[in-house]
């Protein structure tokens, strides 16, 4: 067990709810889905945010778009994500996620793929500070519910904004802002600089959450020691094991925590199989096998003989004989009798 002073965090408010558990699960596109999140939820997550929504989709009626927006009752707090270029949409998309259910609406100013930066969205907004003015007043002014804003340090290291950024959304209503301490250029390379969400932090009022490069406990405290957020994101480090949701929660409040939680073999599958019917329920069996590729071979690194297993598992066809496969390899078998599951 490992007991490390942390600083004294008392929660703090988005609108009216108060979130008392400062952690909150990074919203990651094809993996934030509803049955993740109600499972990371469960393991500690004080907040949980739907996958990106693209502004333009949501009055499309598309299947998938109301999927991604669906909401659990036991998730709550919980915020829908949307992305756009156009204060219009922006408003309208606004006004969709609060009549979905939203206790949030959460933009996105963040995300670094090219296929969104060339639509002038996710993190290429933060090149265009007047538009970002204009896209959170008219997200602010469309709804009752609080706005959030997602962003990164600035485009790139000659051009961090990171502080004008904060201020312009404050001054917009912008009730809570997570920052990921990498620029658009980084992508995911190299360390997230946890000074410059401290400067976020101290140049606002408003709650600011701290993101990137959290992989246990410890660097959660690290990060909150040197930027003095209000709260930490959590997003890549918990693929295929929610279970690190539980060892930060506990060391954010302050309690003992068991360094590397990752349950063994055997102890992962009850967590896996509920995902895996959660997956299969949510989405059908079609989507479900194929988010399942991943989700298992995540929740398998570190188990003996995973890499062989993760191979196999890729080219198995079929939801039964996915979930054989899967329990059998789970159960700690040491005869490969998986490889004749399917």
């Amino acid at each position: 067990m490992c007991k490390v002073s942390s600083p004294l965090l008392t929660g703090f408010h988005i609108g009216p709810h108060h979130v008392t558990m400062p952690l909150a699960l990074a919203p990651m596109a094809g993996i934030t889905d509803l049955p993740f999140r109600q499972i990371c939820k469960r393991f500690g997550a004080g907040i949980t945010v739907t996958e990106m929504i693209a502004s333009r989709a949501v009055d499309q009626g598309r299947e998938r778009t109301e999927r991604m927006a669906e909401i659990g009752s036991d998730e709550h707090p919980v915020g829908i994500q949307i992305a756009g270029a156009d204060p219009e949409f922006i408003r309208d998309a606004a006004r969709w996620a609060e009549n979905h259910g939203a206790d949030f609406v959460d933009i996105n100013m963040g995300c670094p793929v090219k296929k969104i930066c060339k639509q002038v969205a996710g993190s290429a907004l933060l090149k265009d500070e007047p538009r970002v003015a204009r896209i959170l007043e008219a997200a602010v002014a469309a709804v009752q519910v609080p706005v959030t804003l997602k962003i990164r340090t600035g485009w790139d290291a000659h051009s961090k904004n990171v502080v004008r950024i904060a201020k312009i959304a404050e001054e917009a209503g912008i009730a809570m802002l997570t920052v990921h301490g990498r620029t658009r250029a980084q992508m995911f390379n190299g360390h997230a600089d946890w000074q410059d969400i401290g400067l976020a932090k101290q140049a606002v009022n408003i709650p600011v959450l701290g993101n990137g490069d959290v992989v246990d406990a410890a660097s959660a405290l690290e990060m909150l020691r040197i930027s003095a957020c209000d709260g930490v994101m959590v997003g890549r480090a918990v693929q295929g094991n929610p279970w690190l949701m539980a060892e930060i929660s506990a060391a954010l409040a302050g309690k003992p925590f068991t360094a590397s939680t990752t349950p063994n073999t055997a102890q992962r599958w009850p967590i896996i199989r509920e995902h895996l019917e959660a997956l299969h329920a949510h989405h059908g069996e079609n989507i479900a096998g194929k988010l399942a590729r991943k989700h298992v071979a995540w929740y398998s690194k570190g188990c003996t003989g995973s890499a062989e297993f993760r191979q196999h598992f890729q080219r198995i066809e079929g939801w039964d004989a996915q979930m054989r496969t899967a329990e059998i390899f789970f159960s700690g078998d040491t005869d490969q009798a998986w490889l004749r599951a399917a």
